[in-house]
């Protein structure tokens, strides 16, 4: 089957695919928002411990105010306590998740050596809500005791995008690829808006995680729609700048936090963003491979007609001519043979990507990177907002520095090869990340810099692995390699919010893990064979031999040549 003559009739990317191809991404940007939204939903504003009885008077070090509101703003819960006052004169000693109360206090003053009654936390907690007004921590009170619960959300959000991308794949084989943009980009809308009114910790995270479910469902398929209705010529920038829709997605979901500080508003103006795809997305046509692969010739036949008015071309293609064999006399010659030799087909499984030490060295480099990619990309864009300064800014430079990451990774890659694009950013991102464990922490716009160069460098390697893993690969396992690739990625998404927890403990920790895994696999890459000029291999034979020394593969060739003369020879002399 010769699908791809279809864009060397009717153009690679004229008219027809551009409008598919900026609609289509246009719903991604949907998909970047849901996954960075929990950033601020479950965002955690300054608290103390609430106590029985009307506050006064509040002391906290040299500062005084007669409400907790007033000095929560200023309140560090590494600087000592909230000493409260209530009307009924008992003195309260206030943290985090414990309150003391002073027993028989002389005078009313910030230092007490007396004796105290500590408690733990009743559950009833005051906020301070200059920065977060309302998020689903406040809400439901997910903190001290119940703060696992928030730390669950974007895990559990990850582990949704794992389980979609390996059913919405599958399903757009059966079902065509039309039919789950359509159901994931309704789901999406559906399930966004619901979350703003589920009510309880408990429904919100189912529903978070159905909308993982969908929002990668669509991920995954939206990659294969738009490689298969655009042409071999612009297929590497189209893929790779459907990442850019996402980078896009990240943007707005910190102009929107920075707007809007009430969680379930803010979640109800970030599902609608992408509203405007539902009213036209069920105009868009099947691709011509899928039509092609399940025999539907008379669609294919209309859809190369629609392609062709679009475009301003003659259709002078028929879904007849995609099916067409070779006809020189060497093709009909090789078809009869090939047809005459009974096929013995190798049953493949996972065991032959490791098939010599050369590819088990190849493969776990490979899905190292995979790994690393996807860890790296979530460290740095979740984590962003712990680095000092304006968290909303912070996020939105996140997402612009991979913008014009992809484009110089487009060009890089087909200039000067994929693995010296690849090992080269992951060097960068370890250095970066070292680099900024080592910035003075006054200096804060330098420690942010860094962060960002970080974030372009990961997102190169991260774009790339996908056309890379491919190109590494023969066609017998190539779609096997890739998806087992996907699955390190997503258990890397999976590990990255817990990384960024991490912080909590020392605030560059999990760059100290992201860098030293990034500079290590980075130094493995430059193993790696070059794949630039090569074309697409078919045997596990040839995909191993990437790499080596022409002069060595070719030896061996001769060798043989001359040892089979010399059979033939010898045999010749035996008939004389």
């Amino acid at each position: 089957m010769t699908v791809e003559r279809i864009f060397d009739e009717l153009g690679h990317f004229k008219r027809f695919q551009a409008c598919l191809y900026f609609a289509a991404a246009f719903q991604a940007i949907a998909c970047g928002i849901h996954y960075l939204a929990s950033v601020f939903l479950v965002e955690t504003p300054n608290f103390v411990s609430s106590v029985p009885g009307n506050i006064t008077d509040v002391l906290y070090g040299n500062l005084t105010a007669s409400s907790l509101e007033e000095i929560l703003p200023v309140f560090k819960p590494g600087g000592g306590p909230l000493v409260v006052q209530t009307a009924d004169g008992q003195q309260w000693e206030l943290s985090r998740c414990r309150c003391a109360l002073r027993i028989n206090p002389e005078n009313f003053a910030y230092h007490f050596h007396g004796n105290k009654t500590v408690e733990a936390c009743n559950g009833s907690f005051v906020y301070d809500h200059t920065e977060v007004y309302q998020s689903i921590v406040t809400d439901w009170d997910l903190v001290c005791d119940k703060e696992w619960l928030a730390k669950l959300c974007q895990p559990t959000f990850m582990v949704g995008v794992l389980i979609g991308a390996l059913v919405f794949g599958d399903i757009a084989d059966r079902v065509g690829r039309v039919r789950v943009l359509m159901l994931t980009s309704l789901c999406q809308f559906g399930l966004g808006v619901a979350v703003a009114f589920s009510g309880n910790y408990y429904f919100f995270m189912v529903l978070r995680f159905l909308l993982a479910t969908v929002s990668s469902g669509y991920l995954v398929v939206v990659f294969v729609y738009v490689t298969e209705f655009t042409g071999i010529k612009v297929r590497t920038w189209t893929s790779m700048h459907v990442h850019a829709a996402f980078a896009v997605g990240i943007m707005v979901v910190a102009l929107t936090g920075y707007l809007v500080r009430v969680w379930w508003i803010y979640q109800i103006i970030l599902s609608i963003c992408t509203s405007p795809f539902l009213l036209f997305c069920w105009k868009f046509p099947e691709t011509p491979f899928y039509l092609m692969a399940k025999g539907r010739y008379q669609e294919t036949q209309t859809l190369l007609n629609t392609v062709a008015l679009a475009n301003g071309i003659e259709c002078n293609i028929t879904p007849e001519d995609l099916l067409e064999t070779e006809k020189t006399e060497d093709g009909k010659a090789l078809l009869k043979e090939e047809a005459q030799q009974p096929k013995q087909e190798k049953r493949l499984s996972i065991l032959d990507l490791f098939g010599s030490w050369r590819m088990v060295w190849r493969t776990c480099t490979v899905w190292a990177i995979w790994f690393i990619g996807s860890l790296g990309y979530y460290v740095f864009s979740l984590g962003s907002v712990n680095l000092g300064g304006n968290q909303y800014v912070n996020l939105f430079l996140v997402g612009v520095v991979e913008l014009p990451s992809y484009l110089v990774g487009c060009f890089a890659m087909d200039r000067i090869g994929r693995k010296k694009t690849c090992a080269p950013s992951l060097l960068l991102a370890g250095v970066t990340c070292m680099l900024v464990i080592v910035v003075p922490g006054n200096i804060e716009a330098l420690a942010i810099a860094l962060n960002m160069i970080g974030k372009f460098a990961i997102a190169i390697a991260f774009g790339l692995i996908y056309l890379y893993t491919c190109e590494l690969y023969p066609t017998i396992i190539r779609s096997l390699a890739v998806g087992t690739g996907s699955m390190w990625c997503r258990v890397g998404s999976v590990v990255a919010p817990f990384c960024v927890y991490l912080a909590d403990y020392w605030i560059y920790l999990p760059q100290l893990i992201v860098g030293i895994l990034a500079f290590i696999i980075g130094v493995l890459t430059l193993f790696l064979p070059e794949t630039l000029g090569e074309p697409l291999t078919s045997t596990l034979e040839e995909a191993e031999a990437l790499g080596r020394d022409p002069g060595k593969k070719k030896k061996p060739t001769v060798d043989n040549k001359v040892t089979e003369d010399g059979l033939e020879l010898n045999q010749h002399e035996g008939k004389v």
